[in-house]
């Protein structure tokens, strides 16, 4: 039997130039999840939590729009999986751009693509990865995009592996030999 180690996401050297991530996971925004946010970052702008002044809205076709802080932050989310799960830093978000409006009810997704990879001078253990990431609707508009690069451990650096606490109890394959044999009895 084989044991796989508590491991998630790429290291410095899985990464290939030109390498499309397509995010494995979408997420519908609900009415919650906008209001939540709106309130626990102190925006005060109306046409994320008042219908009644959102229908005035030429812009959302009177609809609430979703506060742009989130469609960031989940877009950001979505891509860690692929593009910074082992990542020990950020670096540099530049040329964001809100491309289209994120409204209640809408399923957002996010691909990443690899546009530079190289060592770090400053940290042997690390590299730095810049890619361009975007959101992508439930219709295929994209809502978001942004260049990012992130520092990376290195695999052989050991960052991120082995965290996993040993078990002071019988291996889990102990265990099931045991059920088995006690089942057999």
């Amino acid at each position: 039997m084989t044991t796989h180690p508590a491991t998630l996401g790429r290291f410095f050297e899985d990464y290939v130039v030109g390498d499309v991530y397509q995010h494995p996971m979408g997420r519908t925004i609900t009415d919650t999840d906008n209001a939540w946010i709106t309130c626990l970052t102190m925006n005060t702008n109306q046409n994320h939590f008042n219908e009644h002044l959102a229908r005035t809205n030429p812009i959302t076709d009177g609809k609430v729009i979703v506060n742009s802080g989130l469609t960031i932050a989940l877009v950001l989310g979505l891509s860690v999986i692929d593009m910074s799960q082992n990542a020990v830093a950020n670096l540099q978000f530049t040329g964001v751009k809100l491309q289209h409006p994120v409204y209640v009810g809408d399923t957002i997704y996010a691909e990443s693509i690899c546009t530079d990879l190289r060592r770090s001078k400053s940290r042997p253990y690390a590299g730095i990865v810049s890619m361009v990431t975007r959101g992508i609707n439930q219709d295929g508009e994209v809502v978001v995009a942004w260049n990012r690069s992130v520092m990376v451990a290195t695999r052989e650096s050991g960052i991120g592996q082995n965290y996993f606490p040993e078990v002071k109890a019988p291996s889990l394959t102990e265990v099931v030999a045991a059920q088995t044999e006690d089942a057999r009895s």
